[in-house]
Protein backbone atom coordinates (compact mmCIF):
# COMPACT_ATOMS: atom_id res chain seq x y z
CA UNK A 1 0.00 0.00 0.00
CA UNK A 2 1.47 3.30 -1.09
CA UNK A 3 1.04 6.53 0.91
CA UNK A 4 1.19 9.96 -0.73
CA UNK A 5 0.52 13.50 0.41
CA UNK A 6 -2.47 15.40 -0.91
CA UNK A 7 -0.19 17.76 -2.85
CA UNK A 8 1.58 14.81 -4.52
CA UNK A 9 -1.77 13.17 -5.28
CA UNK A 10 -2.94 16.33 -7.03
CA UNK A 11 0.25 16.49 -9.07
CA UNK A 12 0.28 12.78 -10.01
CA UNK A 13 -3.39 11.77 -10.02
CA UNK A 14 -3.22 10.05 -13.40
CA UNK A 15 -0.29 7.89 -12.25
CA UNK A 16 -2.11 7.00 -9.01
CA UNK A 17 -5.24 5.98 -10.93
CA UNK A 18 -3.15 3.71 -13.14
CA UNK A 19 -1.62 2.05 -10.07
CA UNK A 20 -5.01 1.58 -8.43
CA UNK A 21 -6.42 0.09 -11.65
CA UNK A 22 -3.53 -2.40 -11.52
CA UNK A 23 -4.66 -3.53 -8.05
CA UNK A 24 -2.59 -1.38 -5.70
CA UNK A 25 -4.15 0.62 -2.85
CA UNK A 26 -3.09 4.21 -2.25
CA UNK A 27 -3.61 6.23 0.93
CA UNK A 28 -3.68 10.02 0.63
CA UNK A 29 -2.60 12.03 3.66
CA UNK A 30 -3.12 15.62 4.75
CA UNK A 31 -0.62 16.96 7.27
CA UNK A 32 0.58 13.39 7.83
CA UNK A 33 -2.90 12.05 8.69
CA UNK A 34 -4.59 9.55 6.35
CA UNK A 35 -7.76 11.01 4.87
CA UNK A 36 -8.52 8.94 1.77
CA UNK A 37 -7.91 5.38 0.61
CA UNK A 38 -8.05 4.74 -3.11
CA UNK A 39 -8.85 1.19 -4.17
CA UNK A 40 -10.10 -0.34 -7.39
CA UNK A 41 -13.66 -1.36 -8.12
CA UNK A 42 -14.80 -4.88 -8.89
CA UNK A 43 -15.45 -5.51 -12.53
CA UNK A 44 -19.15 -5.10 -13.24
CA UNK A 45 -20.99 -7.98 -14.83
CA UNK A 46 -22.18 -7.32 -18.34
CA UNK A 47 -25.86 -6.41 -18.40
CA UNK A 48 -28.24 -8.89 -19.98
CA UNK A 49 -29.21 -8.08 -23.51
CA UNK A 50 -32.89 -8.76 -22.96
CA UNK A 51 -35.53 -10.03 -20.59
CA UNK A 52 -35.70 -13.24 -22.63
CA UNK A 53 -32.01 -13.85 -22.00
CA UNK A 54 -32.55 -13.30 -18.26
CA UNK A 55 -35.48 -15.72 -18.17
CA UNK A 56 -33.47 -18.33 -20.05
CA UNK A 57 -30.91 -18.31 -17.23
CA UNK A 58 -33.50 -19.03 -14.53
CA UNK A 59 -33.98 -22.64 -13.43
CA UNK A 60 -37.17 -24.30 -14.67
CA UNK A 61 -39.87 -25.08 -12.09
CA UNK A 62 -41.28 -28.57 -11.75
CA UNK A 63 -44.84 -27.20 -11.68
CA UNK A 64 -46.32 -24.05 -13.19
CA UNK A 65 -46.33 -21.10 -10.77
CA UNK A 66 -50.13 -20.95 -10.81
CA UNK A 67 -50.36 -24.50 -9.39
CA UNK A 68 -47.79 -23.70 -6.69
CA UNK A 69 -49.73 -20.62 -5.59
CA UNK A 70 -53.04 -22.50 -5.66
CA UNK A 71 -51.54 -25.22 -3.44
CA UNK A 72 -50.22 -22.66 -0.97
CA UNK A 73 -53.64 -20.99 -0.77
CA UNK A 74 -55.30 -24.33 -0.08
CA UNK A 75 -52.75 -25.09 2.65
CA UNK A 76 -53.63 -21.80 4.37
CA UNK A 77 -57.32 -22.68 4.58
Amino acid sequence: MRTVSLADAKAHLSELVTQVAAGEEVVITRHGQPIVRLCGLEKAKAPLASRAQFRAQLPRLEKPSALLIQGQREDER
